[in-house]
């Protein structure tokens, strides 16, 4: 496709940002010419004059050329349009929102024909991208052939009617896009309960219903006049639906509640045994998964789509210097994260909120690294965990441009650059995490017998020995230890500082 400016004038803002050399339709989509009736297809096509706010987005394509994966992708793939709306910023992030949501489209199983951004003050009320831009909207997707369109950004359950209403195909919003996503990534049960509780919350205000659905029900057995108590206009069926989701959502918090005693019964245990706990976060597929592989060999799923995992999978790590802690992959973040996700989530998000040091990884290979900072560092306020120490993990450093990593390094002070794919910077990582992690509080002065090696063993586990003599009577240690280990240790103690 043509290059487009990366600003709009006034002269944009009145002639077509869109030349017809710029239209690449694929032939083989629609299979078969749309009947226009009194316009061919060719003319609907080269008739762009009034479509100058529709800018394309080049690059968002997914069609494919192997004649196999094409019939494949035809008989199982949603055909998607996608449409954003540029309020802010440069034209740089409007695209790239845009291609993330092509990703996202792609992950929940579409192909994406065509993705276009329209440049407004603010996102009309009524539908979205304004009632003369919807029926371009229309023409855009009649000529590729669509079933779908998708919109970067909510929208409320009006602007879904009334563009649906227009573009005659199924419209959703980001938010519906990757509850879907996480609908069909779900694994575990509690997953399962915590995305099931997700969608109902965004589904409530949206239901909606057609001609009978809305007819009222009768109390009684005789009708509308059923008796003392019975009479009056009874309820419609979409109050009756709206009803058993409320239903359903409460079971379903409760459910959640009582699988979050289980975690924190575990959390708790780790807590006592006072085992340092590092939680990986980071956007999504910036390489969390792949890196908790790497440094522990947990064989968690590894795959290159977004939010391919969702549950957390906690394994222990051992620093260079012999030091135990919990390594913790966490679910995937990712720009406009649904609110209802986040609430859902929340339990899961316990595990990066009460961690002794985070993780951060970011994709250094991405277009826009320091916005996948940004947006993660708003969930970790929102969830309560800003004030957290925190290690930038550069990830994917054997494929980033060197110059990229050394403009983050230089941002973030406290970071390490690594690749989980090929090992590079792992042991600066691991040295770096020994570094940060919280040190045992009390140092004791202990000789411990002989036979209780298993307890000299903890102590190198759980704290730090600065000093080890082995005498006839038992190991003589000098060590920092957690105040739970001091317990356990005071028979054997010879001196103790707080």
């Amino acid at each position: 496709m043509t290059s487009l400016p990366h600003e709009f004038d006034s002269e944009l803002d009145r002639r077509s940002v869109l030349d017809e050399s710029a239209i690449e339709i694929d032939p083989t989509f629609p299979p078969e010419t749309p009947d226009l009736e009194d316009e061919t297809y060719e003319e609907d096509q080269l008739d762009l004059v009034e479509r100058y706010a529709l800018r394309r987005v080049a690059g968002l394509s997914t069609e494919l050329t192997d004649i196999t994966e094409v019939e494949y992708r035809r008989l199982r793939l949603e055909r998607v349009v996608l449409v954003g709306v540029w309020t802010e910023g440069t034209v740089e992030d409007a695209e790239n929102s845009l291609r993330e949501l092509a990703a996202l489209a792609e992950t929940a199983g579409s192909q994406v024909l065509e993705g276009v951004i329209q440049r407004r003050d603010r996102p009309d009320p009524a539908t979205y991208i304004g009632s003369g831009k919807a029926g371009e909207l229309r023409d855009i997707v009649r000529a590729t052939g669509a079933d779908t369109v998708i919109c970067d950004g909510e929208l409320s359950p009006a602007q879904l009617i009334h563009l649906e209403d227009v573009v005659k195909v199924k419209v959703i919003d980001r938010t519906a896009l990757i509850l879907d996503i996480f609908a069909q990534h779900a694994r575990s049960r509690e997953g399962k309960a915590q995305v099931a509780l997700a969608q109902m919350e965004y589904m409530l205000p949206r239901l909606r219903g057609w001609g009978e659905s809305l007819s009222r029900q009768a109390g009684g057995r005789a009708g509308s006049n059923g008796g003392v108590g019975l009479r009056g206009p009874g309820e419609t069926k979409i109050e009756t639906d709206r009803r058993r989701i409320r239903q359903r959502m409460a079971k379903l918090r409760r459910e959640i509640a009582e699988m979050k005693k289980a975690r924190e019964t575990k959390r708790q245990q780790r807590r006592r045994n006072e085992v340092p706990s590092v939680a990986i976060a980071g956007y999504t597929n910036a390489g969390k998964s792949s890196l908790l592989n790497r440094l522990t060999g947990a064989g968690a799923l590894v795959e290159n789509a977004l939010f391919a995992t969702l549950d957390p999978t906690v394994r222990r790590a051992e620093t260079p210097g012999g030091r135990v802690f919990t390594l913790a992959d966490t679910v995937g973040f990712v720009r406009h994260l649904p609110h209802q996700l986040v609430e859902a989530f929340r339990s899961t998000l316990e595990e990066v909120a009460g961690a002794d040091l985070i993780l951060h990884v970011v994709d250094g290979s991405h277009p826009d690294p320091e916005a996948q900072l940004a947006t993660v560092r708003e969930v970790f306020a929102e969830i309560g965990a800003q004030g957290i120490p925190e290690i930038v993990v550069i990830n994917k450093a054997d494929v980033a441009d060197p110059l990229v990593i050394d403009r983050l390094r230089r941002r973030e002070p406290h970071s390490v650059a690594v690749s989980a794919r090929t090992g590079r910077g792992v042991d600066e990582l691991l040295a770096a995490i020994e570094r940060d992690l919280p040190r045992p509080s009390i140092e004791v002065e202990v000789l411990v017998p002989y036979a209780k090696g298993g307890l000299v063993s903890r102590v190198y586990d759980h704290g730090q020995v600065l000093e080890r003599e082995d005498t006839l009577e038992g190991v003589r240690l000098r060590a920092r230890v957690t105040r739970f280990l001091a317990g356990e240790l005071e028979p054997y103690t010879l001196s103790r500082v707080e």
